[in-house]
């Protein structure tokens, strides 16, 4: 039987945070671009009721808590972002969490790392 599934992102949120492994990344900040995508069943008998799906104002809030205080790994950022999205919808199959940071300052010519985690309920 063929099932509908519905995605809702936010790509590209772009944050200046204090993430870094150095103090001085820390103290200054760096720019981060972060993408976030939810996977769903998609039961939906008004498509105009927005408690019928995710509203992405509040994955952005998600994001915003999770960079904004100082902390030394993305790993953190993007497992903090995973499990409050897996604790907020319980019903979402798969969960896709994408933070760039632009320009790592570790004295290559690297345009960004990323990190990314990816979560799917069996």
């Amino acid at each position: 039987m063929a099932q509908i599934i519905q995605k809702v992102s936010l790509e590209e949120v772009r944050f200046y945070s204090p993430i870094g492994f150095y103090e001085e990344e820390q103290i200054l900040g760096n720019e981060f671009f972060v993408t976030v995508s939810v996977s769903f069943p998609f039961k939906n008998p008004d498509a105009e009721d927005i408690g019928n799906t995710i509203n992405y104002e509040e994955l952005y809030r998600i994001l915003v808590e999770v960079m904004s205080p100082r902390r030394k790994l993305l790993e953190s950022a993007a497992e903090d972002i995973l499990n409050m999205l897996i604790e907020s919808y319980s019903f979402v199959q798969e969960i896709e969490v994408r933070i760039r940071k632009v320009n790592p300052p570790f004295g290559g010519d690297v345009a960004n790392s990323v990190v990314s985690l990816h979560y799917k309920k069996d």
